[in-house]
């Protein structure tokens, strides 16, 4: 008797029956399973009917246990509150399982593993190369850009490469990795000294606590100009009055006696 896949969502059966001569007849049998969800298969997260165990410690949905049950009287109390029976602790003896609504469940983990994600910081290791004959300025400029990494959270390779007749002269690769080191002082902290794999001499140099308490915050957008206000149109001018001059009147103004 042979089993064999043909479709996802069912077994077949095949049954052979010899007849006459070395002719064989073959019937197909269909045995229906249950549908398999792609979510609990990535997960791998058993629930109602896929559970196995001879007992189970059942929860409800409140948080309130029920105590030690055979499976299928867990399934049939999830079936009377239209929930499913899920396996939240299958390695606990008798494993754990819990009545809730499946995709709800499935929906608060995927956000709290997003949650745990963004919050994670992941590390890189960036190299900075150095030869024996590097020049002054040449290494003032590396070991500045290792400084820079390090301030940014990442872990820093420095390796030296011996070229030739070089080998000969290891102790100047070791001058320069540790004069390195001496340089970077509190910015890092050496996870592996310097030692030499083949021809090339290196280290690993991580950040920090202090450094990367002393990292300043990513700079914030600036905030977009507000519209100027319109100007309040000035005052009109108001007109001086007109002065009138007072007249003088001749009958009323003295006459000078002689």
């Amino acid at each position: 008797m042979l089993y064999f896949r043909l479709l996802p969502e069912r077994y077949f059966r095949l049954k052979s029956q010899p007849t006459h001569g070395t002719a064989r007849k073959q019937a197909v049998e269909a045995i229906p399973i249950p549908p398999i969800d792609k979510r609990a298969a990535k997960s791998f997260i058993r629930t109602n009917e896929r559970i196995r165990a001879r007992e189970v410690r059942v929860i409800d949905e409140n948080g309130e246990q029920l105590g030690v049950m055979a499976p299928f009287e867990a399934l049939k109390m999830a079936r009377e509150r239209t929930l499913d029976l899920v396996e939240i602790s299958p390695n606990a003896v008798p494993p754990v399982c819990k009545i809730q609504d499946y995709g709800k469940f499935l929906y608060e983990k995927d956000k709290s593993d997003r949650a745990a994600r963004k919050k994670q910081k992941v590390i890189v290791i960036k190299e900075v190369k150095f030869s024996v004959t590097v020049d002054e300025h040449d290494y003032q400029t590396k070991k500045n850009q290792a400084v820079r990494f390090l301030g940014e959270g990442d872990k820093v390779k420095a390796s030296l490469r011996f070229k030739g007749r070089q080998m000969a002269h290891r102790d100047l690769g070791y001058k320069i990795i540790n004069r390195l080191i001496m340089d970077i002082g509190e910015a890092g902290l050496v996870e592996f000294m310097p030692r030499m794999e083949g021809t090339t001499l290196h280290a690993i140099i991580a950040p920090s606590k202090k450094a990367e308490q002393q990292q300043p915050p990513a700079p914030r957008k600036p905030a977009a100009p507000a519209p100027p206000r319109p100007e309040a149109a000035a005052p009109a001018p108001v007109a001086p009055a007109p002065v009138v001059p007072a007249t003088s009147d001749a009958s009323s103004s003295p006459v000078p006696t002689p």
